[in-house]
């Protein structure tokens, strides 16, 4: 799924203490933010992965799966959503960690509301600014920016309902991508498709890359995975 269009920047809040989620939520609300909400590491990164926002907050202490597991498991499937991590006052070890893996920011709490605000707009206009970076997997480069995929340097001759599903998938190697979220992608120009409009596009995308060290799988009830072609017998 992706977030809807709007011109306010929506923003994932991870916060498990329900006074302050709900305090932050309606501060940033008044300042601008359209708020979606977290109060435990398992949904929040399920929400970072199958969602689109222009930044996330995002507190350390979680039940479920801890801050800093959500923030290296999301750097490691290589989602770029610029985050600024909530750390308590003193936490050095934490802040410096949650850096290394990644976070764009850190505020210690307790933090003034103002600051919260300039630092979420910081890590959004950095995050805005950065270069389109190109992703790899087996012997396919897909430019971002370009919306072309290579193949030992030679451009493949994809469509553009196939690139943007390639795209999409090579973005989380061997990650199951779902059905739904492959669909606001390859139909994002909002023309009319048949219910079976994905598999087709599946089927021509896995033809063409055959052969380039890559395997795109179909789940079944699910959705897709694009990962590294197994040796025979693995």
């Amino acid at each position: 799924m992706t977030a809807p269009t709007t011109d306010k920047p929506r923003i994932l809040l991870v916060e498990d203490d329900p006074s302050l989620a709900q305090a932050l939520a309606l501060a940033l609300a008044r300042r601008g933010f359209v708020l979606a909400q977290a109060t435990d590491g398992r949904t929040a990164l399920s929400r970072a992965q199958q969602e689109s926002f222009a930044a996330i907050i995002l507190d350390l202490t979680l039940p479920e799966i801890d801050g800093l597991e959500v923030l290296k498991t999301l750097r490691d499937e290589g989602n770029k959503t610029p985050i600024l991590v909530l750390t308590a006052r003193g936490a050095v070890g934490d802040r410096v960690q949650g850096l290394r893996m990644g976070a764009d920011d850190y505020l210690a709490k307790p933090f003034d509301l103002d600051e919260l605000e300039a630092r979420v707009h910081a890590v959004i206009r950095r995050g805005a600014a950065a270069p389109s970076v190109s992703s790899e997997l087996g012997e396919l480069v897909v430019d971002r920016q370009s919306e072309v995929c290579y193949a030992n340097g030679v451009a493949l001759e994809l469509s553009s309902r196939e690139i943007a599903m390639l795209t999409t998938l090579i973005e989380r190697p061997g990650h199951a991508v779902t059905r739904d979220r492959l669909w606001q992608a390859v139909f994002a120009d909002g023309r009319e498709a048949q219910p079976d409009a994905i598999e087709v596009v599946a089927y021509r995308l896995r033809k063409k890359i055959a052969g380039y060290g890559v395997e795109l799988v179909a789940l079944r009830g699910v959705g897709y995975l694009l990962r590294e072609k197994r040796a025979a017998g693995e």
